[in-house]
């Protein structure tokens, strides 16, 4: 009896494809699972898959491996249609900005990187705000206190999608004070996802766009 039960539909259903959340699982599930993918020619995103995993694959292993992100891509990345951005407080931020970017790509989607434009240099990001505002969905991913989602969602009229990051310490630490902050925002209109969930941010974002373009 398998120990998995894919979901190839869900791409026709929900408009974000099945994906593969890769940490707790095993490797020869992870085997079992890629070789279900190659059998029925589907493609397949693998979020969380760790440098430690993929090495233990070997030839299993899908080629398109991100380490920052520690996402693999099986299968061919699709045209990309413009329209997203996501910004980042700092370049800690980076691993969870790359999986969000990744998940846009693996969809179809161009993701526009913005990093280290946190509060404490406002000009970074202010100087900034006319590429921003050309944008359909903002994703922003920040750590720390959290300030940049409010500046953001009071600055811009798209949709902001906030990704508390675990980067922090102290109080600050693991991303809750970030979390707490983007769930109590003044600003209204925000929409807020787990800490370090960059994979939840893109699909959200997807959604918004499938939906702009009707």
């Amino acid at each position: 009896m398998t120990e998995h039960r894919m979901d190839w539909q869900r791409e026709a259903r929900t408009g974000t494809a099945e994906a593969v959340f890769c940490s707790g699982k095993t490797d020869a599930q992870l085997r079992a699972i890629l070789d279900e993918a190659r059998c029925g020619k589907h493609r397949l995103l693998m979020p969380r898959l760790s440098i430690e995993q993929h090495a233990r694959l070997g030839s299993a292993a899908p080629e398109d491996y991100d380490p920052l992100s520690q996402t693999a891509i099986l299968g061919e990345i699709v045209d990309r249609t413009p329209g997203v951005g996501i910004v980042a407080a700092g370049t800690s931020d980076l691993p969870v900005v790359t999986e969000a970017a990744r998940t846009l790509e693996f969809h179809g989607y161009e993701a526009s990187k913005l990093t280290d434009v946190g509060v404490a240099g406002l000009w970074r990001l202010t100087e900034q705000l006319e590429a921003l505002t050309a944008h359909r969905v903002l994703i922003a991913v920040a750590g720390m206190e959290g300030a940049l989602f409010s500046v953001l969602a009071g600055l811009i009229s798209s949709p902001i999608i906030a990704v508390p990051a675990p980067q922090g310490y102290g109080v600050a630490a693991e991303g809750r004070v970030a979390l707490d902050s983007a769930l109590g925002s003044c600003a209204p209109g925000l929409l807020v996802v787990n800490i370090g969930n960059g994979f939840g941010a893109a699909c959200a974002a997807i959604r918004i766009m499938r939906i702009a373009s009707i």
